[in-house]
């Protein structure tokens, strides 16, 4: 009976380990529906941006530098096109249902680099081919690359929550953390800044101040639940910010939650998510909800994290 007893002890604890393990495959499958959803209204935009066609808005923020907007779509998606005067950046390039391409292509005749800030299929723009490809230099990227191609994987992409299929990405150009892109003219400072995910990054544009932050930090909910996701990386990914930009920064980020305008933040919202994560990792945070579990940060961000159990500081 005693052998018995724990073998049933034994199979529940592994029942539960192996549903801990796989929460987030669980928690997609039950909640994706694999279909993209359908496009926002319209709504009406700051009179600064203009539509190029009937989905995607384009804002000047100075005579170098576009935000490329897909307004309609349900994540709200900002990518950015900046300019120097050899080549350019196309930094993030939404999910791929339109070729935002060619909306950058009318903006300028550089030549033109791609470089994702992550690899959630939101913004690696998927299905569109770019000329050249540039990705952050992490040593288990390059491991898995095979003559420059680097196929994502689930973890990574998330895709099935649209029914989008993870691409494969030819990379032309491998970024070293803290080195500077010449786009002649005009300097970018590669920022790791993991949290969201474990291959995030941003830019500084080391002349203006501007910060293209990806979706490590923008107005609204912050994700930091997902499987590629972790507090403790969120927290030296602030710190890392914080510690290279500067108290004037204009950051960009890469959704907004409403229109009109663009997601802009600053440097105190930097310092505000960073306070924030370290009263939760000091227990000192009172969060709402079971999974995700909602922390303030300020009135205009949200931090979304996984029960207190489960966060791996």
């Amino acid at each position: 009976m005693i052998k018995k007893s724990l073998f049933v002890i034994a199979l529940v604890l592994g029942l539960v380990s192996a549903a801990v393990w796989q929460r987030h495959r669980i928690l997609f499958d039950l909640l994706a529906d694999g279909v993209p959803p359908p496009l926002l209204e319209a709504a009406a935009e700051a009179a600064s941006s203009h539509w190029h066609d009937d989905y995607f808005l384009v804002e000047a923020i100075d005579s170098r530098t576009y935000a490329i907007g897909e307004p309609l779509y349900h994540e709200q998606n900002f990518s950015y096109l900046i300019l120097g005067e050899a080549r350019a950046v196309l930094f993030d390039a939404g999910p791929g249902y339109r070729d935002i391409r060619g909306v950058a292509e009318t903006l300028t005749d550089l030549p033109i680099t791609f470089i994702p800030s992550h690899f959630h299929y939101d913004h690696v723009g998927n299905t569109i081919t770019f000329a050249h490809v540039a990705v952050v230099d992490l040593p288990y990227l390059r491991r898995r690359a095979t003559a420059n191609r680097l196929a994502l994987n689930w973890r990574e992409h998330l895709g099935t929550a649209e029914g989008v299929a993870a691409p494969t990405l030819h990379v032309d150009e491998w970024l070293p953390v803290g080195n500077i892109i010449d786009l002649g003219e005009r300097q970018l400072r590669v920022l790791y800044t993991p949290g969201h995910t474990e291959d995030s990054i941003s830019l500084l544009d080391v002349g203006t101040g501007y910060v293209f932050s990806g979706d490590f930090i923008y107005p609204g909910p912050l994700y930091a639940f997902l499987p590629n996701s972790s507090m403790r990386d969120y927290l030296q990914g602030s710190d890392t910010m914080l510690a290279a930009i500067p108290d004037s920064a204009d950051i960009l980020g890469a959704h907004r939650n409403a229109a009109p305008g663009l997601p802009r933040l600053s440097q105190r919202d930097v310092a505000d998510l960073r306070a924030a994560l370290i009263a939760i990792r000091d227990g000192k945070a009172e969060g709402h909800g079971i999974f995700p579990r909602e922390y303030r940060v300020n009135e205009r961000i949200q931090l979304l994290a996984e029960p207190r159990l489960l966060q791996d500081w």
